[in-house]
């Protein structure tokens, strides 16, 4: 896999706060792409998937997927770069091995990349970090690597297909290029392999579906300003 330096990348300033991450793009704070989709996603599944594990139980799982997603997004992107990296926990090594599976399977038909762990901005509405923009059998293409516990159905990960879309449409505004395909690479830690490919048509309608749930966020924060404005009204 060779890099290709046909976009100019550039790294933008990135705060986490309260559960919210936001990127400074030129001094406005965008609020990035997932904290869009956690605002505006129905919690319903997740409240009761906690209700039935307990919410201690559930904060043990969710870290430690987190910390798993992020050592297999270090080996990946090692292997880009081709630097080095090593995890020697038991853990990291658990995500070592879900690396090399996507690693020897679905980067295969990747043969060039434009860049690895890229910030991208859509200027005044949102901002995101993508996982690798690549050309994948001869289109340019954004691609996230995702860990999940167990095996995904198509139906239940609407929001990565947004992350995504929302990624396409801010690299072609800022670089003028043309993103023609979005892939999703998920890999458990039994190593059950699972890619979900989205062109054309489909990127379009995941891109509509996105713009939506952009609305939906700034509508929520409009409300909840004014909501404030009112509460201090009332002291003041």
């Amino acid at each position: 896999m060779k890099k290709n330096d046909r976009y100019n990348y550039v790294h933008v300033p990135r705060s986490d706060d309260e559960g919210s991450r936001t990127y400074d793009v030129k001094g406005m704070k965008l609020p990035s792409v997932t904290t869009i989709l956690s605002r505006t996603k129905d919690q319903g599944f997740i409240k009761k998937w906690k209700a039935k594990v307990g919410e201690e139980q559930a904060e043990v799982i969710k870290n430690v997927a987190s910390k798993r997603g992020t050592s297999m997004h270090k080996y990946i992107e090692a292997f880009i770069l081709q630097k080095g990296y090593e995890d020697l926990t038991s853990l990291g090594q658990q995500a070592k091995d879900m690396a090399t599976k996507i690693i020897e399977n679905a980067l295969l038909p990747i043969d060039e990349y434009y860049g690895s762990e890229v910030t991208l901005y859509y200027p005044g509405l949102y901002a995101g970090s993508t996982d690798l923009v690549c050309i994948h059998n001869e289109m340019e293409t954004i691609v996230d690597f995702k860990q999940a516990n167990s095996p995904k159905r198509k139906e239940w990960i609407d929001d990565y297909y947004m992350q995504i879309a929302a990624y396409a449409m801010a690299h072609d505004y800022i670089h003028g290029s043309s993103i023609e395909q979005g892939i999703i690479m998920v890999c458990t830690p039994d190593l059950y392999l699972q890619e979900f490919k989205f062109q054309g048509p489909e990127l379009r309608q995941w891109k509509h579906k996105f713009l939506k749930r952009l609305d939906e966020y700034y509508e929520i924060n409009k409300k909840e300003f004014l909501a404030k404005f009112e509460e201090n009204k009332i002291k003041s």
